[in-house]
């Protein structure tokens, strides 16, 4: 075996080519991807499992028959924990130790977070917002009079009159209600005889929505917790929030493990639709996922106190989250199974709280403006205001939305994975050793970047560039004059930076001596293109919003998500990424789908309101817009062909 294989590493995004015959662990140090191992790769500690993807995976056509089959070492050592693997959600038939499989063939290798021995960066932190707190579930003391011959009443109907006389108590002005109307989900009744007993009639009780009962305790207990959960395509973030503070007394993240399937959800959706077992395993990933957020957040406290949990998530994660199929999103008139909120029990979703805990899901905006936006609504209140605002939440999916109280306007467009540093010659995710900054000096031409540093400790070399430093990097390439607003290569520039290689003209960003990769990282023609295509999509979905609502411009520009968070609003402007707006009136504001999430948990009043407000929404269909396309090939320009520039000088070819 001594040709030499394309090998893409996920979910960093990390590719190159490797000889035949070498492990997949020596390829991924080779391509600065660090897979753990403590066993001096003798296949005994099990650190450095991968999942091999089937089928044809970030443009290269990947199969298990790409490496070399299993030794007797790595069959016994699988082979004993393949129950693990199972309940842990990964397709056994696909997973190999990385220091025992060869190449031998193309191939994209899924490395768990488990196996990572350097884990992105997931920025999804909460931010700062005043919440009313009201939330669904609270827990309620009651001493009870034990039953007798003369007062032989129910466990369950003495219960209800005693919770309905504590509630009036504690909250005058609560609603009277008919112990008729007070229920106890199953497991709580199955319960409720011995605590009861067990507590001599003083018991507490956590009650939703004053009607529920989904929990009994003996004695008083008052430790009561929530879970709001960002489902992102990329990340999942998760917040466990006290109940009655409102503290965010946790929060966890982590890549998507259904990345193994494809970057984008429409990779995901075909995965589904081609493999009988795809839903499931797509399903039994984004729920495993949150449960190890949840263990991790939950830590030294009961699992049993966790009382509530808010998800959002796109259209796509909402359903393979809940096991409903996808492939209806994937062909006009892109129809989801359901888009009103959802209220299901955590034993129903698979859960690892009290089973008669609610899950709550918001609702979806509208066909791919998901259930994520409509968290962003309630984070960012567009209906409330009366400046026009342009809310974009920037991802391989872009969803917009345009308005203020008077009308709201929605619609979303595909971006790729470049912005994620997907299908990006030397692209990697935002982890440690991943240039994230760039700026160019416009005399020299020589470039000055930073590089995410390992968690707490000093930057250092580069292993690759994430997509905010792709974005810098292009619109300062295009500021100095190396390219043109056509996104081609400037002829005659003087420049031991710009050179000719392999893919056509490309731009030196750091040295092999400045990286871990012992290889140049250039951005080369080809990411030119698909930073193109990528602001492209969403610059002529803007475009059309504006139209619609007869507007030439935005009030305000906000950009949510991780992401938005880490773009550079002017390069954001150079680029003709957003529409043109003054740069002081664009703004980030992280993670807001996941503070929507926080805000539905902890306020259950403002659940109602994200129904009302998408009811409001009028959602604009892109694809049969007869502007779009016109938009989208004059944004290929940078900024956009809708300003002129004077030319830079004569154009080499593209390659």
């Amino acid at each position: 075996m001594t040709d030499r294989h394309t090998v893409v590493f996920q979910p960093s995004g990390s590719r190159g080519e490797v000889p035949g015959g070498v492990h997949l662990r020596s390829a991924a140090r080779s391509l600065g991807v660090e897979i753990e191992s403590v066993c001096a790769e003798i296949a005994t500690c099990g650190k450095c499992l991968v999942l091999i993807e089937d089928g044809t995976r970030a443009g290269v056509a990947s199969m298990i028959d790409h490496v070399t089959p299993m030794g007797p070492a790595e069959r016994d050592f699988l082979g004993k924990r393949a129950g693990t693997w199972e309940r842990m959600g990964y397709d056994t038939d696909r997973l190999r130790l990385s220091c025992q499989a060869r190449v031998c063939g193309d191939v994209v290798v899924f490395v768990p977070e488990r196996s990572r021995g350097n884990r992105q960066i997931v920025r999804k932190e909460p931010t700062d917002r005043a919440i009313e707190v009201r939330p669904a579930v609270r827990w309620y003391y009651l001493e009870l009079d034990p039953p007798s011959l003369e007062d032989p009443l129910g466990d369950v109907e003495r219960l209800a009159a005693g919770l309905i006389e504590a509630r009036a108590r504690i909250d005058t002005g609560a609603e009277p209600t008919d112990p008729g109307e007070i229920t106890v989900d199953l497991p709580v009744l199955r319960r409720m005889a011995a605590v009861l007993r067990g507590g001599d009639w003083k018991v507490s009780v956590a009650v939703r929505k004053d009607r529920e009962i989904i929990d009994i305790r003996p004695g008083y207990h008052d430790e009561a917790y929530g879970a709001a959960v960002d489902l992102g395509s990329t990340a999942i973030a998760l917040y466990l929030c006290d109940l009655t503070t409102g503290e965010v007394v946790a929060a966890e993240s982590m890549m998507n493990p259904q990345t193994a399937y494809g970057d984008d959800v429409m990779t995901r959706i075909t995965h589904q639709m081609m493999d009988p077992d795809g839903l499931e395993a797509l399903r039994s990933a984004a729920v495993g996922a949150v449960n190890t957020l949840l263990e991790r957040a939950i830590g030294d406290r009961e699992a049993a106190d966790v009382l509530d949990v808010v998800v959002v998530g796109n259209t796509t994660m909402h359903h393979l989250f809940l096991g409903l199929t996808a492939q209806h999103l994937g062909t006009a008139p892109f129809v989801p199974t359901v888009q009103r909120a959802l209220d299901l029990t955590a034993g129903a979703v698979g859960l690892a709280v009290n089973p008669s805990v609610n899950v709550h899901l918001l609702p979806i905006a509208a066909g791919f403006v998901g259930a994520d936006t409509t968290g962003v609504l309630l984070a960012e209140e567009p209906h409330r205001r009366d400046e026009q605002r342009l809310i974009i939440d920037v991802g391989t999916n872009a969803e917009l939305v345009l308005g203020n109280r008077e009308e709201l306007l929605c619609t979303s467009t595909p971006t790729g994975p470049a912005f994620e540093g997907a299908h990006i010659e030397y692209g990697m995710r935002a982890a440690p050793g991943a240039i994230e900054r760039v700026g160019i000096d416009s005399a020299t031409l020589e470039p000055s970047y930073s590089v995410i540093p390992d968690p707490g400790g000093e930057p250092g070399l580069a292993k690759g560039i994430c997509g905010s430093a792709i974005i810098d990097a292009v619109a300062e390439m295009f500021r100095v004059g190396i390219i043109d607003a056509h996104g081609r290569f400037v002829e005659g520039i003087e420049s031991p930076r710009i050179r000719r290689g392999d893919l056509g003209w490309e731009y030196v960003l750091a040295g092999e001596e400045e990286t871990t990769i012992g290889r140049d990282i250039p951005i080369t023609i080809q990411d030119v293109r698909q930073v193109q295509l990528a602001k492209a999509a969403l610059y002529a979905a803007a475009r059309v919003l504006l139209r619609e609502a007869g507007l030439d411009r935005p009030d305000e520009i906000v950009l949510a998500g991780a992401f938005g968070a880490g773009i550079d609003p002017t390069h954001a402007l150079l680029l003709g990424m957003i529409p043109d707006c003054p740069v002081e009136a664009v703004h980030a504001v992280g993670n807001a789908a996941g503070d929507g999430a926080r805000i539905a948990l902890l306020n259950r009043y403002r659940r109602e309101e994200a129904a009302e407000v998408v009811g409001r929404l009028r959602r604009v269909e892109l694809p049969v817009d007869p502007e779009f396309q016109q938009e989208f090939l004059a944004a290929l320009e940078l900024p956009h062909a809708t300003h002129s520039f004077s030319s830079v000088g004569p154009l080499l070819p593209d390659a």
